[in-house]
């Protein structure tokens, strides 16, 4: 009978983040790109109307 061999150890994923990151600065970081990488929002049709104001306010 052939001995019993010891079982293989399987390889650990490899983390997406580097050691030594924490949750909360790779999700900062995630969440600073995204602001940085999407366009602004165009301008509603109402806010491009000039402002009317009453003379009594000022």
């Amino acid at each position: 009978m052939p001995e019993k061999s010891q079982p293989q150890a399987r390889p650990r994923p490899q983390s997406p983040a580097p050691a030594g990151v924490s949750m909360r600065d790779l999700l900062a970081s995630c969440a600073a790109a995204a602001a940085v990488s999407t366009p602004p929002p165009a301008p509603e049709p109402e806010a491009c109307r000039p402002v009317r104001t009453h003379r009594e306010a000022a």
